[in-house]
């Protein structure tokens, strides 16, 4: 393990950490994208929403929106191939107090309670599958080890997790697509389920439209996690854009042609649970079990399960290079920064998995949790997206850079300026609609603060910033 006090210690531009390729890129993208919200969100659509048509269009609207932001993040990558993601960006765009934000952001909101959501959805799957595992303290505490089981394994060799992942998502990906194609070939369900009500397609124009976009936004959150490890990738301005692109875009298909499946097989109102109970949680357990039956419902719901450990240990993996960026550049302490001999943040690591389980204990309510995670990230992410306009302006100044650059922002302005919208549009529709989410968020920010007033401020510990 390297010594944090090492005076030429292993940081994020170091070559030799250089070791993963396009497939595991993509994978990890693929990973954390399709996860816990795909198998989740439709039954909180179906309360909000009730039509079939506008749950649909919010999977097609969140993909083109994903594709929008990883557009954005493309060039953002070609521009600083390190790891970090937002925090390099924000803090080179912006200054080093907003680029602290984002990654504090990441560290709460963005890795340890999306980890955690993920973590008790697939406990209540286990808890459906075994039922002397759906207890109250139960699910918690098989949460908590599959937590446990994830952060050892990448707490140990990121070359080993690479492979690991790219083998979980490969059977996730084929887990979906033999889902939807038996589900349409040979599954019980009704094309009437998609009979339009309670104004239709016209409900993308309200703000309940906008919520739902929320759900959608948490299942599609992953899009950006391969600018997270650009300090691991190989030809990082070239490979990374391709990452996101690839793995974004198989995403949004998949997502679509599923929900068209859930909805096939168990119509709006049965998941929004109008006949008490609430929304449907566990919407892949249901569906599978109304198409197939017990036993081959069963089967799939175990193998949903097992796409949820995937995207847990994607986002395990990914996470922490955030935190070692940071504390690389001293804005967070220097011990989150140590590397063992194989490459791995492993306090980073650790850090990661302990606020994971002080989330899986706290976050109970799964809806008020996923709301958490989408208001956070779509501050941050729009604000990221904004940089591309300011780094523009920059080029301006110094043409030689900008034109240098192997990848430039597919569609711009109009891409980053339609993604930027939007997702204000969902931010400030969620702030009307639960100002309680909104005080935890404000309460995250607030406390981020004064951790940056306490490691960064009255004390020159930032470091050297690196030149965009």
């Amino acid at each position: 393990m390297t010594s944090p006090s090492d005076p030429s210690p292993r940081d994020a531009d170091d070559p030799s950490l250089r070791r993963l390729g396009l497939s595991v890129a993509a994978a990890i993208v693929v990973a954390n994208m399709i996860g816990s919200g795909v198998f989740t969100s439709a039954g909180f659509q179906a309360a909000a929403l009730h039509d079939p048509l506008a749950m649909i269009a919010t999977w097609v609207v969140g993909g083109v929106l994903a594709l929008c932001g990883a557009a954005a993040y493309g060039e953002l990558g070609a521009r600083m191939p390190r790891a970090g993601g937002e925090y390099v960006y924000l803090r080179e765009a912006y200054h080093p107090v907003v680029g602290f934000m984002s990654g504090w952001v990441s560290l709460t909101a963005g890795f340890s309670a999306p980890i955690a959501a993920a973590a008790l959805i697939f406990s209540k799957y286990v808890g459906a599958l075994v039922p002397s595992l759906s207890g109250e303290y139960a699910q918690p505490g098989v949460a908590i080890g599959l937590v446990a089981a994830m952060t050892a394994m990448h707490a140990r060799d990121a070359v080993l997790g690479g492979r690991v992942q790219t083998v979980f998502t490969l059977g996730k990906v084929a887990l979906i697509g033999v889902l939807i194609l038996a589900g349409l070939a040979v599954g019980k369900g009704s094309w009437g389920n998609f009979a339009s009500r309670d104004g239709g397609l016209g409900n993308v124009l309200t703000p309940d439209f906008a919520v739902s976009l929320m759900y959608v936004s948490f299942a599609y959150s992953g899009w950006n996690a391969a600018a997270y490890i650009a300090g691991e990738i190989r030809d990082p301005q070239r490979t990374l854009p391709r990452a996101l692109f690839l793995g974004t875009g198989l995403v949004m298909v998949l997502y679509v042609l599923l929900n068209v499946v859930f909805i096939y097989a168990v119509p709006p109102h049965v998941l929004a649970g109008e006949g008490g109970g609430g929304p449907v949680v566990e919407v892949g357990h249901v569906a599978a079990i109304a198409m197939f039956g017990d036993s081959a419902g069963r089967l799939i719901s175990s193998l949903v399960a097992l796409a949820l450990v995937s995207s847990v240990s994607a986002m395990v993996m990914a996470g922490p290079r955030v935190y070692a960026a940071m504390a690389a550049d001293r804005a967070l302490p220097s011990v989150l920064a140590v590397r063992n001999a194989r490459g791995v943040p492993v306090v980073a690591v650790l850090t990661q998995g302990v606020l994971a389980v002080v989330f899986v204990l706290w976050g109970k309510e799964i809806d008020r949790l996923i709301k958490y995670i989408g208001f956070s990230l779509a501050l941050f992410a729009t604000l990221a997206v904004a940089s591309v306009f300011v780094f523009r302006a920059r080029d301006r100044h110094s043409p030689a850079h900008g034109a240098a650059l192997p990848y430039r922002t597919w569609g711009y302005p109009v891409t980053p300026l339609l993604f930027m919208g939007m997702s204000l549009w969902v931010a400030y529709s969620q702030a009307r609609q639960s100002w309680t989410v909104s005080l935890m968020v404000a309460g995250t920010l607030g406390l981020g603060a004064l951790v940056y007033a306490v490691t960064v401020a009255g004390g020159d510990r930032r470091g050297p910033r690196a030149q965009p």
